[in-house]
């Protein structure tokens, strides 16, 4: 039964409930993303696919509703992984099962399926990815490392109270394609994310088609079982392709603070690659948010970069560190980052004229207590061991608009950040 990948990806979506060289965005490495100005393709046999599911989806969620996703019959015979309710049921999985019996999804097909379902939608914000590349060479492809706070549905339908933005640019039918849609259009190695609470009936399923094998770590006491109907914690999820890395070992980390555990995780996995050999660290955090929890954030960083130096052997295996650490370059937390002994720096720091300097934001949003401007997210690497060779600049003022972020151009109050590395070739002999 559904042998068919495009079904399988129609069933999954479809469900209800100055010295800068710019270089053009390649989307998936294969141009598949259209100019800004060009409308939505929308395939009318997929359109005529997606009306009949929504509306078979529309009577399931009458009598399943999970933050605006049903349980779909279909869909729990072709995933054959944990839904959302068993997920929350076992908080001690650390990967996901390799599902079985299904075909893999052509990123092509994925992302046409996507179009259909958003072609209302404005199209993609167009971005830039700017060449950082010094005279060292690499003789073995980049590694493309992707971060994003995609923001919790729970969260963004129901706590954040994002006054600009419409109800109706929140449905995470629509949303959710939305993300697939970025993720596609830069198509990383590494994916990093954070406030992932739909990863067993969207992101996993999903993204495992394409290639990639993921391991998910929520929240001991996420918000989003705050809201109702919600679709279960929200955590920390990582993805990498297995056509390119080996994974030699997996961490999932508890951050403490002052000896006591806290509600904020990392995963930290040491992956090898397959056509070097070289192994090296990622690791994915989210850090407490809020004002007044400075100190306890530095806590949980320190906590962090104990753990990290532990899993490296003393810095001896290269790091790249991606997050929401909720903190600004001023605080205490970003400054042990950029003075720890692991020799870490910040790879957005290298599209500032002089190298040292954050972009301005990378969230911008207004909720009722304001408008809020803040640089919150990182991609830390080992700076000896491994050279940044481009980033993916980030969104104007003009093209986040005044209603700012989220909004129906854009699934989250955060910016993706992304980054192309590769080894220094002065490290050769070291692993």
């Amino acid at each position: 039964m559904f042998h068919s990948p495009r079904r399988l990806c129609s069933a999954l979506l479809q469900r209800d409930p100055p010295g800068l060289r710019r270089l053009p965005a390649p989307g998936l490495r294969r141009p598949l993303s259209p100019p800004a100005s060009a409308p939505r393709p929308a395939s009318p046999r997929l359109l005529a696919a997606v009306s009949a599911a929504s509306g078979a989806a529309r009577s399931c969620s009458r009598t399943a509703c999970s933050m605006g996703t049903g349980t779909s019959r279909l869909y729990s015979a072709l995933a054959k992984t944990l839904n959302s309710s068993a997920a929350s049921q076992h908080p001690e999985y650390l990967v996901s099962p390799d599902p079985e019996h299904l075909e893999p999804i052509d990123p092509k097909e994925l992302l046409e399926e996507c179009r259909a379902v958003l072609h209302t939608r404005p199209p993609r914000f167009q971005r830039d990815f700017v060449d950082l590349r010094t005279d060292c060479p690499s003789t073995h492809p980049p590694i493309r490392v992707m971060q994003w706070n995609i923001l919790a549905q729970a969260l963004g339908e129901g706590k954040d109270n994002f006054v600009q933005c419409p109800v109706e640019a929140l449905k995470w039918e629509e949303r959710k394609c939305l993300i697939l849609e970025e993720i596609l259009a830069y198509q990383p190695d590494i994916l990093c994310l954070q406030e992932v609470d739909h990863y067993f009936d969207t992101f996993q399923p999903l993204l495992s088609r394409l290639g990639y094998q993921g391991t998910f770590f929520p929240k001991p006491w996420s918000p989003c079982l705050d809201v109702e109907h919600n679709n279960g914690p929200d955590g920390c999820a990582l993805f990498f392709l297995q056509n390119r890395f080996k994974l030699v070992n997996s961490a999932n980390i508890r951050l403490t603070a002052m000896t006591l555990k806290t509600n904020q995780v990392a995963i930290a996995q040491t992956l090898e690659c397959k056509e070097s050999g070289r192994q090296f660290c990622i690791a994915v955090t989210h850090l407490k948010a809020r004002t007044g929890w400075e100190r306890f954030r530095s806590a949980q960083g320190c906590d962090l970069l104990q753990n990290l130096q532990n899993i490296t052997q003393g810095a001896k295996i290269p790091l790249i560190v991606c997050g929401d650490f909720n903190a600004e370059p001023t605080e205490e937390v970003y400054k042990h980052f950029a003075s720890s002994s692991l020799n870490l720096n910040s790879a957005y720091k290298l599209l500032s004229a002089d190298g040292q300097s954050e972009p301005p934001y990378t969230t911008w949003k207004i909720r009722t207590s304001g408008e809020c401007r803040h640089t919150l997210d990182y991609i830390w690497y080992s700076k000896h061991a491994l050279n940044v060779r481009s980033a993916l600049d980030l969104l104007t003022e003009e093209q986040i608009g005044p209603n700012r972020l989220p909004s129906f151009n854009y699934p989250s109050d955060h910016l993706s950040l992304v980054c192309d590395f590769s080894f220094t070739e002065e490290t050769d002999g070291l692993l």
